[in-house]
């Protein structure tokens, strides 16, 4: 099967180039075909065989090219262009796009859908629902679902996106275009990392139905299940250090529970807060061998997003190396842990109400050791990726049949 994958960035830099580049590779190891296609960076590490991308666009730069910047990233007839050559050239049996905002833009799926070609989306965040991705209110620091149905006055009221009238009125103006346009529904599979997600997709658009289906995130199962644990007494966080993610309930929780250390692993704009705070100790931005180590050798996994995570990577990892979590009863972080079973699941989302799960988690041995036991058992359900491919080829073969 010829099957070419679409991404704004074709380089290692987040969740949806880790997941596109790794489950590529996988792919051709099968005898795939696989080629891509999104924005020129000199950067890239995969590409398409006649080297056609769209021009890089570097929100940063001072350049008069930027002036131009607040049309393409609402409507690329670009990108449109340059991926109806590249699947002229490539012939595909289906199209895969990941993360197509703003470098890209769904202009693409009008190119596709003209050359005839089945097209496939992984939906990684709320994009299609939400203005700001997210389902979140940054200025309340609470969930917001106020858009879903296409109310987007919201986004604009609140400054939704990086607290900007401007960048929000231009997300909004993107999420109305391409709802009268109905772009999304010439989308023929969306692929959801969580039925939390699906069911949200579900209820805002009727065109959704018929066209979803939830595949959990995969992992490298190997890496984390053979991991050697020798159990520390630390609470481990992993991730990005910004509001949403429950910083400021890090802090109090800490300071609730002075006799346990918490490590955390990771950057972000609001690190300050976890600073000065005496058994908090921030171990940077790791990856690799000193990531896994850390995290394996974990009493806990604390996650304690305020907005919807939609399938944590982290939650599936801690499973794999027999780490018990804790985290919200919200998103998709309430469907990978089962309450008491592999984890506490925290249904208050403040200091008070996640310190009182930890304790609980913590201090009763008898109930920690039920939870780490059923943890390495829980490895034998999380996907890795040779089991993810197998379930999307066949996916892909039933739109190609189609």
């Amino acid at each position: 099967m010829k099957i070419l994958m679409v991404n704004k960035f074709l380089y290692p830099r987040g969740g949806s180039e880790s997941y596109m580049l790794y489950l590529a590779e996988h792919l051709k190891r099968m005898g795939h075909e696989v080629e891509f296609f999104g924005m020129y960076d000199k950067g890239n590490t995969v590409g398409n065989s006649i080297g056609l991308y769209t021009q890089n666009m570097d929100f940063h730069s001072k350049g008069l090219a930027r002036l131009l910047y607040p049309f393409k990233i609402i409507y690329s007839f670009e990108a449109k262009k340059k991926i109806m050559q590249v699947i002229d050239d490539f012939k595909p049996d289906v199209v895969h796009m990941n993360n197509i905002n703003f470098q890209l833009t769904p202009s693409i799926i009008d190119g596709i859908k003209k050359k005839g070609v089945p097209v496939v989306q992984t939906v990684h965040d709320y994009q299609m629902i939400c203005p700001n991705h997210l389902l979140y209110n940054f200025d309340k620091n609470v969930p917001c679902e106020r858009c879903i149905n296409g109310a987007h006055i919201h986004c604009i009221k609140n400054k939704c996106i990086h607290g900007s009238f401007v960048k929000s009125v231009l997300g909004v103006v993107e999420a109305k275009l391409y709802s009268l346009l109905k772009t999304y529904k010439k989308v023929d599979l969306f692929v959801c990392p969580s039925n939390f997600l699906e069911n949200k997709l579900l209820s805002s658009r009727e065109y959704y139905k018929g066209k979803t289906v939830t595949i959990h995130n995969f992992i490298n199962k190997e890496k984390f299940a053979g991991t050697h644990r020798k159990e520390d007494s630390y609470v481990v966080f992993v991730g990005r250090l910004s509001k949403e993610k429950g910083i400021a309930n890090i802090a109090g929780t800490a300071k609730l529970l002075p006799e346990y250390t918490f490590i955390i692993a990771g950057s972000g704009p609001d690190e300050d807060m976890l600073k000065d705070i005496p058994n908090i100790k921030l171990a940077g931005f790791l990856t690799g061998d000193k990531l896994t180590e850390l995290m394996g050798n974990a009493k806990v996994l604390l996650l304690p997003s305020v907005c919807y995570e939609n399938c944590p990577l982290s939650i599936l990892e801690a499973h794999c190396m027999g780490v018990p979590v804790v985290t919200m009863n919200s998103g998709g972080m309430a469907e990978l842990v089962k309450d008491g079973v592999t984890g506490t699941l925290v249904n208050e989302p403040t200091p008070e109400g996640i310190a009182e799960k930890l304790r609980e988690t913590l201090e009763n041995e008898d109930y920690y050791n039920i939870l780490r036991e059923n943890c390495k058992n829980e490895k034998d359900n999380v996907l890795s990726v040779e089991s993810y491919a197998d379930i999307l080829i066949k996916e892909y073969e039933k739109l190609v049949a189609r």
